[in-house]
C-alpha cells in the first residue's frame, strides 16, 4: 500500500485596513528569516482552519475577531520545497477586528508594518506573494509545484 501524503496545513491572516495589509518580518526561526509574511500558523491536531486563524491572531498580533467576519480567499497546495514537506495553506481576509495589532512574539518577529497591496516588499515570502496576487485577482484555489525559486532562502548555499 502506498504511503498517504501528510501535508502540513496552515492558516494565514490578511489583515486589511483600507488599501493596506499587515505584514510581519520573521526572525530566529531558520525559515525565511528577514522576510515578511502574514500572521499565520500551523493548524494543530483537532483544530479547524478558522480556529487556528483566531488563535494565531491573538498569539502573534494580540487581536480577536468574530469568525463570521473572516472571508476565505484562497486555498494553496504546495509540494515539498524543503524538509518540512507538502503544505495545504488557507488564506482569509479580515477587515474588522477587536484590539490594536501589536507584535506579541518579539522572539519570532522584529517588525509589524502596514503595506499597500500595490507596493509590497521585495522580501515577501514567495508563496505569500503569490497568494496575495491571486486574492487580488479573485482566484480562490492555487497549486504550487516544486520550483527552486520558492526554496527557503535561509537554507540555500
Amino acid at each position: 500500500m502506498k504511503d498517504r501524503n501528510k501535508a502540513v496545513p496552515a492558516s494565514y491572516l490578511i489583515l486589511k485596513k483600507r488599501d493596506t495589509i499587515l505584514l510581519s518580518r520573521r526572525i530566529n526561526t531558520g525559515y525565511y528569516d528577514g522576510w515578511y509574511s502574514l500572521p499565520s500558523g500551523h493548524i494543530e491536531a483537532g483544530e479547524l482552519p478558522l480556529d487556528c486563524l483566531a488563535r494565531e491572531a491573538t498569539e502573534e498580533i494580540g487581536i480577536s475577531f468574530d469568525r463570521k467576519d473572516a472571508k476565505f480567499v484562497n486555498a494553496m497546495y504546495r509540494t515539498k520545497h524543503d524538509e518540512t514537506g507538502d503544505r495545504a495553506d488557507y488564506f482569509f481576509v479580515l477587515d474588522k477586528w477587536i484590539g490594536e495589532p501589536k507584535n506579541m512574539e518579539l522572539d519570532k518577529c522584529d517588525e509589524l508594518k502596514w503595506f499597500s497591496l500595490n507596493n509590497l516588499p521585495e522580501n515577501l515570502m514567495h508563496h505569500v506573494k503569490l497568494a496575495l496576487d491571486l486574492y487580488q485577482k479573485g482566484i480562490h484555489y492555487s497549486e504550487l509545484p516544486f520550483n527552486e525559486k520558492f526554496l527557503n532562502p535561509n537554507s540555500r548555499n
